[in-house]
């Protein structure tokens, strides 16, 4: 019953899945803004990758075309596996921090400071930041929530690519 959304009403997922991203963010934004945590490298790169999905799953949305329909849902599986891929690294740096923790610089300075090249390898390292948990939900952080919600994202994304693909 679930799975004919994904072939009746495949624009609608997706601009749902666009909406709930926004209020995610906007819920970053009071945690950082109203509740004052500070996010860490990773928690920016993060919020990057939802703020692409936003964008991808809201503009897949627009079209009624099949085609773009599954380009749009693939790069919403490749930008929501990155983000997921994101989260489980800084879920694990939450669970086995590392014996030496340092504060390392915020996403900004690292990457006006270095070259890109050295300021990527820099924020996925993590930082004492990173391993900080300052909320939960159910016993879950931030980063794990976040995990979870990029995944969701990931299978849906999937399904709508299998199950328009199927249509053709």
């Amino acid at each position: 019953m679930f799975l004919t959304y994904f072939d009746t009403m495949p624009r609608r997922l997706l601009a749902l899945t666009a909406a709930m991203c926004v209020a995610l963010l906007a819920f970053g934004l009071y945690l950082q803004h109203g509740v004052g945590l500070e996010p860490c490298p990773m928690c920016i790169v993060q919020r990057y990758a939802l703020v692409l999905v936003a964008i991808v799953a809201g503009v897949s949305a627009l079209s009624a075309r099949r085609n773009f329909l599954i380009t749009g849902a693939s790069l919403l599986v490749l930008l929501s596996g990155f983000g997921a891929l994101v989260a489980a690294r800084q879920s694990f740096l939450q669970w086995f921090p590392p014996e030496i923790v340092s504060c390392g610089r915020d996403f900004y300075g690292m990457i006006e400071t270095f070259p890109l090249k050295r300021a990527i390898p820099m924020i996925f390292k993590g930082s004492g930041d990173c391993t900080a948990i300052d909320w939960t939900f159910l016993g879950g952080s931030i980063a794990n929530w976040s995990f979870v919600c990029f995944l969701l994202i990931a299978m849906m994304a999937l399904t709508l690519v299998v199950r328009q693909a199927r249509q053709r």
